[in-house]
């Protein structure tokens, strides 16, 4: 589990789901969601270690390992509901939660009313990393920095929301009738949070009609955290606001991420990166050609070869004897589409 990990929703999702999840049970579905990898054609079961639950909830006391199977089961009942079009889908986040006894360990699964809004996204998404929202204290937070980060791409920096369409956004009709109210213990006190937390700031004006506020105008800013966070190693994902000049080396890598097994972590992405002096070509083709050797350590193998020097075969050797299939790759496309260049 890493906080570098990116969450990846289309921004359809984010301004047209409407739910109420405390801080603890949305920590879990944002890391949850952080290991979905976007490309894939279907939800797979992702598998946690409890201690690291523990951690992300800020649970210290290992005999409360009983505290985490009850946050996921109640998890599991509560139904949300997303606005599509003329149809209201309502759905539980998970469509299951396995622990195996003596294991230390919980496998969860996504219901699959959500995959087009996880999976194969060809319209407007947004991508951010875990970290930002993690150390976050109010349950509101989370669900404005995802609206906000949603809209960060517009020109005009801003994006006006009706006062009851927000309230409704975090079920909060009746938790928050007077704006007053709202405004202290939701706009004001997330404001503080993504100043001191995340890598966007707002300010905000308040749009009347007649003497009442109606309407909210949130006014969007880039956003250097107060909060020192601990570094991790290297996400998965770059966000797709980031250009390849900010972080040239986060880009290179973003091809082999796609095609490589998710065991393989980022930093030994980074070790057969350097290895292949930065051939991607000659990287994936050594990929394809170890993998099908079925090799117990497949990187140190491919970190060999890739060192040691490599002969493709020959290529009047008939096809079905060959010891790898060739792919062809347009790198610039697929860099593009992985970092949303093309959108």
């Amino acid at each position: 589990m890493n906080n570098e990990y990116l969450v990846v929703k289309s921004n359809y999702f984010i301004m047209n789901s409407n739910y109420d999840l405390s801080l603890e049970e949305q920590k879990i579905i944002l890391t949850l969601s952080s290991m979905v990898n976007p490309e894939d054609d279907d939800f797979k079961s992702y598998k946690f270690k409890i201690k690291d639950f523990m951690e992300l909830l800020g649970i210290k006391d290992q005999t409360k390992y009983i505290e985490i199977p009850k946050i996921t089961k109640e998890l599991m009942k509560k139904v949300f509901e997303i606005e599509e079009g003329n149809t209201l889908i309502q759905t539980a986040w998970l469509s299951g939660a396995k622990y195996e006894k003596g294991s230390g360990e919980v496998t969860l699964t996504f219901s699959s009313y959500l995959k087009p809004y996880m999976l194969k996204l060809n319209q407007l998404y947004t991508q951010y990393k875990l970290s930002n929202v993690l150390l976050m204290k109010s349950k509101y937070s989370p669900k404005i920095y995802e609206i906000l980060k949603s809209n960060e791409f517009k020109k005009q920096k801003f994006i006006e929301i009706e006062v009851d369409r927000l309230r409704k956004m975090f079920k909060a009709e009746d938790i928050y009738p007077l704006y007053a109210d709202f405004k202290r213990h939701v706009i004001q006190k997330t404001q503080k949070e993504l100043k001191k937390y995340t890598d966007i700031a707002f300010d905000f004006e308040e749009i009347k009609t007649g003497r009442k506020v109606t309407s909210i105008k949130f006014i969007i800013k880039a956003n250097e955290p107060t909060y020192n966070k601990p570094v991790g190693v290297l996400p998965r994902y770059e966000s797709k606001n980031t250009s390849e000049t900010e972080n040239p080396l986060e880009s290179k890598l973003e091809p082999l991420r796609a095609i490589m097994d998710k065991s393989i972590t980022n930093l030994e992405i980074k070790k057969i990166y350097d290895a292949g002096k930065g051939n991607l070509e000659k990287i994936i083709k050594i990929y394809y050609y170890a993998k099908d050797k079925e090799v117990d350590n497949l990187v140190g193998y491919m970190i060999k070869l890739l060192k040691d020097g490599y002969n493709e075969p020959k290529k009047n050797v008939p096809k079905s004897k060959k010891d790898f299939t060739e792919r062809d790759y347009d790198y610039d496309d697929l860099e593009r589409k992985l970092l949303g260049w093309d959108k």
